[in-house]
């Protein structure tokens, strides 16, 4: 293998997730600043409605038709022509909210993309594949930092999270990684020739290669997991924010900082521990991190918001990532992007759209007329998801028995 893919792939991670944590994390605070506190979670449901459309561009274009790297630079550099124009629609939230939709269906297909390029160019995925994900991460850190420690000179008098100026890094962000692309390894269409058909862009194929009783306990596990995830992206940097966090963009990064650790270490748990308990003590890591976020609330318990924020690293790598790898490990070349994509489907897919729906439903049952919720009702907020995930624990552990795996 080319000593320089590891560095390449590195940075379009890198790259990948800047873009994704500019907007991401700030754009409930920028919403709620600009009068649309009640619509929050609909950035958060047009991201996962993108997700369900994304097998179409894996499953049709970039298996069949094109290059991946091509689609990936072509995808990016249209995602920032629309949020570009983004920040001009604030005062109409329909259009806002519709130009959020029309950059998501950019944006998330280029997260399956990513996987199965680098998948496809590298040659031992318990070890590589982490090392390279891990950039993603410290993209995302990046992202925060920047928008709290430098867009902060640009600003005066409020967050810089509260101002366009987190869309616009977005759009710059996006037209460089997209220039980018284009020189990464060239990654031709798998399944090129091949007859296209409605199963195989949604990835019902791919499934019917993959299903097995504890295949589908752990798609059914990764798609309940997905709605109280919805709950954490949407409502934490506002809970973050209402504690007292001055700078509530970079808390959130602590997030990332410790996903950066557990997603180094993950070769070493991957030997250890193998996916099944990787996977239960990633479900876990929910049940805590909403444990500590309810039971700090009445009282603003700083050093327990920071804990349920540091539990990002175990919440994501050890059931998001290990997920990536179980499927790709599961899988074969022809239909990789295919699995990635459907894996993208269920999760950040149908998935985060219900959890969005209900989230914002949630909260906004207890916002009422309000302005933000009072302690006590940061307390039972947060109760809801930790009983749900503790739930989806419980019928994984019981249901789950995969072996094949761990002798690949």
């Amino acid at each position: 293998m080319n000593k320089t893919i590891l560095p390449r792939l590195s940075t379009m991670m890198f790259l990948q997730f800047f873009v994704w944590g500019a907007w991401y994390v700030t754009i409930g605070n920028y919403m709620t600043a600009h009068g649309m506190a009640d619509l929050t979670h609909w950035p958060y449901t047009v991201n996962p409605i993108a997700a369900i459309i994304a097998p179409f561009f894996l499953g049709m274009i970039a298996d069949r038709y094109f290059a991946t790297e091509r689609v990936l630079g072509v995808l990016h550099l249209l995602g920032a022509a629309i949020m570009f124009y983004v920040p001009q629609t604030t005062d109409n939230p329909t259009l806002f909210i519709a130009m959020l939709l029309a950059y998501n269906l950019c944006y998330m297909p280029t997260l399956g993309l990513t996987n199965s390029l680098a998948f496809h160019n590298i040659q031992d995925q318990e070890r590589q594949f982490p090392v390279v994900r891990v950039f993603g991460t410290i993209g995302w850190i990046a992202a925060g930092l920047f928008i709290s420690y430098v867009l902060v000179y640009f600003v005066t008098d409020r967050l810089p999270d509260t101002t366009p100026l987190p869309l616009y890094t977005t759009a710059f962000s996006s037209v460089l990684l997209g220039l980018y692309s284009f020189s990464l390894p060239h990654t031709p269409p798998p399944a090129k020739g091949e007859k296209t058909s409605l199963r195989s862009i949604l990835g019902i194929d791919a499934y019917h290669y993959l299903k097995s009783k504890s295949f589908i306990v752990f798609l059914i596990s990764s798609f309940l997991i997905s709605i109280p995830l919805a709950a954490y992206y949407n409502f934490a940097p506002i809970f973050v924010n209402y504690t007292g966090f001055e700078r509530p963009a970079a808390t959130m990064s602590l997030g990332q900082v410790s996903e950066v650790v557990f997603m180094l270490l993950m070769p070493l748990f991957f030997v250890r521990l193998g996916v099944k308990k990787m996977l239960l003590l990633g479900m876990g890591a929910w049940v805590l991190r909403y444990a500590f976020f309810a039971f700090s609330a009445p009282d603003g318990v700083f050093w327990m918001v920071i804990t349920g924020v540091l539990l990002h690293g175990i919440c994501y790598d050890f059931f998001f990532v290990t997920g990536q790898v179980y499927v790709d490990k599961k899988s074969t070349a022809k239909i990789r992007g295919q699995a990635q994509g459907f894996l993208v489907f269920i999760t950040y897919g149908v998935g985060m759209l219900i959890g969005a729906q209900i989230a914002g439903e949630v909260y906004n049952s207890f916002l009422g007329t309000a302005e933000a919720l009072t302690p006590s009702q940061w307390n039972n907020f947060w109760l809801i998801p930790c009983a749900f995930a503790g739930a989806i624990m419980l019928f994984f552990g019981l249901l789950f028995k995969d072996k094949v795996d761990q002798k690949q």
